[in-house]
Formats: structure tokens, sequence, C-alpha cells
């Protein structure tokens, strides 16, 4: 019992233990935070990864692709048997992307993606990021009407709506310039005007011409950002601001199949957006009709009718281990025989990932140091404590306490330091977790700078995640730090004599 009361009357008499008290709670609760912060950007980012990529990508080498993608799909099948949840054939292809903006041109780099639209929603979470919630039921390269991304207030109106607004305006002023080309003959002559194949010319009486008013091309989905821009406006507020919307009309450029390639052009009508909030896909990826993109760059079969993909997407069930089934089908295609790349999504984010991990370890090392630091300070104070309490120790060991009891007394010291410090420094930690974003509103405020740009990691908020093993290694890696300070101090006090110890009292 002697043990426990000196212990507490020298953590409450003694006011440096207070610092010491503090460099723990401030170390615990920092590492708490930041792990919590990042583990929530790290969720993100895997849910997001995740959701466009499908759990396996059984890939060409070649922009060509490999033909008979059913039969390929077949010895999929045979290989990893019931693990399969579901199976689409892709073709995937490097393009340029026009679209006309107030009267000028603006061509975009994207990644192409010709998707079956029965099967593809089946192995990713695509249909989750699409604007309509029609098309997030049951996909649709179709325009709609309108309802294009409900609840946004920002978002412009668009389907057959605009369609029809934007032809009208386009033919109005067809008609307004045609009638000023009338009137100054004189002015124009001999001067060519190209047509503008973005133009919507007005309907003549001719089947074979395209009717944009009751027509569309053949449909395309954006990522939002090929489209869009996101800033600030006049306001303050973050606010998207769209160069083309659903309804418009775009032209696309890409390779065709070939000893030689050529560029294929072809006009696609916006139907529907896709946001990721992955800036990566949200700013490159365009989905069209799968058939479609086969017939513009011969990629079927004209005799046999057999039709080419360049990947073959795959999901699993849950469970399933994704690595040995990569390695079933590489066995099962070995690289020497096939020119095929399969690999997990995992893999295919390799760098990514690994960058944010080793992010993540060295940040919890240099964090951790505070924690360091504060166990310098304990060792310093105990130190202080044994030599001032020199006298106490030699009576307590004159009396008849042994030196494990001494000892015990400094190493409950520490303990109690460690415990009190990780556990306020926990709390702490948790409640700032739990009230970061209007933490980081207050500070926005008082400060007038902002703490995080929604512009640029596509946020509205700060995601956190809070992991209970995190909290508890923090914890008692704290715990541990302080009662290992404390032992060399408590040895000290431990191997004094009673007779030295009071000599010179």
């Amino acid at each position: 019992m002697y043990k426990l009361l000196l212990s507490w009357r020298y953590l409450c008499t003694r006011y440096i233990a207070l610092a010491s008290i503090i460099s723990v709670t401030l170390g615990v609760a920092t590492l708490v935070v930041v792990n919590s912060v990042m583990s929530g950007f790290s969720r993100e980012m895997h849910q997001r990864l995740h959701g466009i990529l499908s759990d396996l990508v059984f890939e060409s080498q070649n922009l060509d692709g490999f033909p008979d993608p059913q039969w390929h799909m077949e010895q999929i099948r045979q290989t990893i048997g019931d693990r399969i949840e579901g199976m689409t054939p892709v073709v995937h292809v490097p393009a340029l992307l026009r679209m006309r903006l107030r009267g000028q041109y603006h061509t975009r780099q994207i990644n192409l993606i010709g998707i079956d639209r029965d099967t593809y929603a089946r192995v990713s979470d695509f249909g989750q990021y699409l604007l309509h919630p029609a098309n997030r039921e049951q996909l649709s390269f179709l325009l709609r009407e309108d309802g294009y991304a409900p609840g946004r207030k920002d978002f412009p109106t668009s389907g057959w709506r605009h369609r029809r607004v934007s032809v009208g305006l386009d033919r109005a002023l067809t008609e307004e310039q045609a009638k000023q080309q009338a009137a100054a003959p004189a002015a124009t002559a001999g001067v060519t005007i190209a047509p503008d194949p973005f133009k919507m010319a007005a309907p003549v009486q001719q089947e074979a011409v395209f009717d944009p008013l009751r027509e569309q091309h053949t449909g395309v989905i954006l990522g939002i950002a090929i489209c869009s821009l996101r800033a600030r406006n006049t306001d303050g507020e973050v606010q998207d601001f769209y160069l083309c919307r659903p309804g418009d009309d775009v032209e696309i450029i890409f390779p065709n199949v070939g000893n030689v390639p050529k560029p294929v052009n072809s006009f696609f009508t916006i139907v529907d957006l896709y946001e990721s909030k992955m800036s990566e896909y949200d700013s490159s990826f365009a989905f069209v009709p799968l058939d479609k993109l086969q017939d513009l760059r011969g990629m079927i079969e004209p005799v046999t009718g057999v039709a080419a993909v360049t990947s073959i997407q795959i999901k699993l069930k849950p469970g399933s281990d994704l690595n040995v089934v990569r390695d079933l089908l590489r066995a099962k295609f070995p690289p020497e025989q096939y020119p095929y790349r399969i690999e997990t999504w995992r893999d295919l984010q390799g760098p990514l990932l690994a960058a944010v991990r080793l992010e993540t370890t060295i940040l919890n090392i240099l964090l951790f140091l505070i924690i360091a630091v504060a166990g310098f300070g304990i060792l310093a104070t105990f130190f202080m404590i044994v030599v001032e309490k020199t006298r106490d120790i030699g009576i307590l060991k004159a009396l008849g306490a042994p030196s494990s009891g001494v000892m015990s007394i400094f190493l409950g010291y520490g303990v109690s330091l460690g415990a009190v410090g990780s556990g306020v420094g926990m709390i702490l930690g948790l409640a700032i977790v739990l009230h970061i974003n209007q933490i980081a509103g207050g500070v926005e405020f008082l400060t007038g700078h902002e703490v995080f740009d929604p512009t640029v990691y596509y946020f509205q908020e700060i995601p956190t995640n809070i992991e209970p093993a995190m909290v508890v290694s923090v914890v008692i890696g704290a715990l541990a730090i302080a009662v290992l300070a404390s032992v060399l101090p408590a040895i000290r006090a431990a191997r004094l004599h009673p007779v030295e110890a009071l000599r010179y009292e």
C-alpha cells in the first residue's frame, strides 16, 4: 500500500510531472488524429480505385487485342471455376476528344473504353458513379429527356431538353448568318466558308440526313472532369463549370487496328457523366458501346464475324484470394505462349498504394519521436526525483523496505505518468477526429485561410476512419515508453544503501 501512496504523492506534488504528462498527451493525440485521417483518405482511395477496377484484369499487350473473347472466358471459367461472380469483355484504346465551346474547339486526351452495357456493371461499381438515376439502375447509351444529377443545384439542364434548345439556337444563328451573307453578296464574293461539323444544320427533306432534333449519335459517357472545371465562384463557393453536358455532340479520334494504324474519327452524343471523384479516372475515361467501337476500329473479322477485345475484366466472389486466382490464370496462360498481362487491381495500382503505405509509415515514425522525447523528459525527471528523495529512500530501506519495493515505487510512478498521459491523449485525439471538420471550419474562420481545399482533393469534408487496433497500439506504445524511461532511475533508487543515503543528511 505504501508504494501506491508514495507514487500518487510524487505524481501530485511534482509539477514537472505535469509537463511530462502533457508531452505524452500531445504525442498520443497527434498520432491518433494523423492515423485516423490517413486511414480515412486511404479507405476512400481504395474504395474508389476498386470501384472502377474489377478484381482481375486479363489484358492484351497490344492495342489490336486478342480474338474470340468467348473462348478465353470459357478457359478462364474452367481454370478458376465457381469463384467467378462476373466477367465482361472490354476494348481500351487511347483517343482524342474534340468539343466545341463558344465557337472554339477544345481537344482533350482521353482513354476510350468500349463496354458491354449488360455485363460491365456486374464486375465493378461503374453504375453507382453515373449521374442519371435511371442509368444507375440499368445502363443505357440513349439520351434521357432530363433528370440528371438530382439534388445538385449547380448542374445545368441536360438531355433532350438541352439538345432541342441548343439545336434551335444554332439554327437561328445559321439563318441569321445566311441573311447577312445574302444582304452583302459583294463582301463575301469568292469566299468559301468551310462547313462546321459541330454545327447542327437545318433539316433537309432527305431521309439520309441526320436530324439532331430527333436523333442522336452513338452515346458516350464522359468522366465529369473531361468536360468541366471545378473552381470557386464569385461568392467563394466550390462549383463545377461545364464545358459540355449530356445532349451535346463531341468528336472522338482513335487508331484502328492493323499493321499501320490509321486515325478513325466519329461523332458521339454525350448521354451521361461519370463521377468517381478520382481525378485520374474522371479526367480521362470515356465509355462507349463495345460493339460500336469494335466496328469502328475494324476489330470484327468480316468473314467469321468473330470480334476481338483488348481485355477481359473479372470479378470474384467475396472471400476469394486474388493472388491465388491470378497465379492460376498465369499458369494457364504462360507468357511464353500468350502475350497477356494478368494482374489484380492492387497490382495495377501498386506504385500508388505503395507510396501511400510508405508515407504513412514514415509519418508514424516521425510522430512517434514526439512520445520518445517525452520519454527522455520522464527519464530526466525521475533522476531528479531520485536525487531529491535520497533521504526518503534511505529511511524506507532502514525501516525494512526491500529494494524491489523501492523500485516498484518509481516504476509505478512511470506507469501512472504513461497511463494518465496516454489516456487523456487518446480521449483528446478521438474528440478531435470526431469533430475535425467543425474544427477545420473554425480554423478557417479565424485565420481566413482554407485548411482543406475540396477543389484539389474532390472531397467535401475531411475523411476519417478510427481503427481500434491503431488506437490501442498507440496507447500501449506510449505507456511502454513511459515505463522504460522509469527503469534506470528505479534501478538506481533500488541500489541505494540506507547508510549511504542517510550519511549526509
